[in-house]
């Protein structure tokens, strides 16, 4: 099949990043060198090209909602996780989707059953904390911990933390696409 950019995934996650990488929602890196961060950081874990992916895309719903800034400027949750699950999900499936839509409540989760996890999050994770529904309590957390999918979700979320240093060096954005290349549900 031809691929035109209205049905090629990784052209349209290209662009996706063209337009909105550069742009910084409160953290100290941009959406792109975020984006690269938390996929390198779960390419050098070994985790699954999968699982890959599912790090480097997490965040694309900030790049496709209309007005991320401001939703979080307006103290708004933009649902980033369930808009870039449902973009990725039409392409990649479920294995990389569902670790995107389930990464929202690993935080949530961790604030909740890990000592130490709250006060380790940046001011603007801690913000959105807030949007998002606060910590878990005991029953939703022995929900989350029983889904399929719970491990992935919280690797992603480590991830997610971990990739916020302006000064990390990171294997570009084609490295990554390639990645995504190899997860595209056939």
């Amino acid at each position: 099949m031809n691929q035109t950019p209205e049905n090629d995934p990784i052209a349209t996650v290209r662009e996706t990043f063209a337009r909105h990488g550069a742009t910084i929602y409160g953290e100290r890196v941009s959406q792109i060198q975020h984006a690269l961060q938390c996929g390198m950081l779960a390419e050098q874990s070994g985790a699954a090209d999968t699982l890959v992916a599912a790090a480097f895309l997490h965040d694309i719903g900030h790049m496709l909602h209309r007005d991320p800034a401001g939703a979080l400027a307006s103290s708004t949750d933009d649902h980033h996780e369930r808009l870039g699950a449902k973009f990725l999900e039409r392409w990649f499936g479920a294995a990389v989707a569902a670790p995107v839509a389930m990464h929202v409540d690993a935080k949530r989760y961790l604030c909740a059953r890990e000592t130490g996890y709250l006060e380790s999050l940046s001011p603007v994770s801690l913000k959105t904390l807030g949007l998002q529904g606060g910590p878990m309590t005991a029953q939703e957390a022995d929900a989350f911990e029983a889904q399929p999918g719970f491990g992935d979700a919280v690797a992603l979320r480590r991830w997610d933390e971990a990739g916020k240093d302006p000064a990390l060096d990171t294997p570009g954005l084609e490295h990554f696409l390639e990645i995504a290349r190899r997860c595209i549900a056939r």
